[in-house]
């Protein structure tokens, strides 16, 4: 099948998508969602993505939807589709917002898919701000202030920002995780943030390539003593970060590349 843009697709749960079930989530920012890379009509960390679904949906509305419900609205996207494609699915609830949603009102599921992407070659160049996000473990819609300090830094001459929270550590990019490298040990940042699929892929296949790794408090301070930093979310398991608040940082190759290994190691599996 051709990847033009007839290929994609905007099912709500399973169909195609109308412009009446469409319009009111244009309104609307009281949602959660999942973004994934489609290869082959197969995906990398599935049971990351269902399970961030599903907690994001306990949270969020008080209920979830099983996680084979979920694979079908998912598999039927896919299989519409070319072998390789972008997939976004959003989870919100009927009841809407500005409202107290009582059982029966049962998530929908929304499924848009698009042409494949693999983040930009950098490296890049992190401003830093101060901000922490609204129930940071939730990968939720309508964050403006993503989009807001994003452009921030860019006009201040920076490719991206990186958030500091009130204790001043280092939690999360835009639309990043953070990682580092100290020269022997790969090292995130602990603080609250949303834990990304392709973080979590990259973590267990270190684990199980034998590679050190750590959690500790990272503060702008620190990043002088860092050999290298990469962001990485579901476009890309690795892009160099060589500065971060005006300090410079190496480009650390070796280590982007050790990134890379351990995603490309995960299996792809159906939806």
């Amino acid at each position: 099948m051709p990847a033009d843009a007839e290929s994609f697709v905007v099912q709500l749960d399973g169909h195609a998508a109308a412009l009446a079930d469409l319009a009111p989530l244009a309104f609307a920012g009281y949602a959660h969602f999942t973004a994934m890379q489609v290869r082959g009509h197969r995906v990398r960390g599935l049971d990351l993505h269902l399970q961030r679904l599903r907690n994001a949906s306990h949270t969020l509305f008080g209920q979830a939807l099983p996680d084979e419900e979920i694979r079908t609205r998912l598999r039927a996207a896919i299989q519409a589709g070319p072998a390789d494609q972008s997939l976004t699915a959003t989870l919100y609830s009927p009841a809407g917002e500005f409202t107290v949603a009582g059982p029966d009102a049962r998530p929908r599921v929304l499924v848009r898919t698009g042409p494949p992407a693999g983040g930009p070659a950098g490296p890049l160049a992190l401003a830093t701000v101060a901000h922490e996000r609204l129930v940071p473990a939730v990968k939720h819609v309508g964050e403006a202030a993503k989009t807001y300090y994003l452009r921030q830094a860019v006009a201040q001459g920076d490719d991206d920002v990186a958030f500091v929270d009130r204790q001043g550590r280092l939690s999360e990019a835009s639309i990043w995780n953070l990682a580092f490298w100290d020269g022997d040990t790969v090292v995130w940042p602990e603080a609250d943030m949303l834990a990304g699929t392709t973080m979590g892929i990259v973590q267990r296949q270190l684990a199980r390539m034998g590679v050190p790794q750590r959690t500790r408090p990272i503060t702008p301070a620190d990043v002088a003593g860092q050999q290298g930093a990469a962001v990485m979310n579901s476009w890309t398991p690795g892009i160099a970060v060589t500065r971060v608040a005006g300090i410079a940082l190496p480009a650390a190759d070796a280590f982007i590349e050790q990134l890379h290994r351990a995603y490309q190691a995960e299996p792809l599996a159906d939806a």
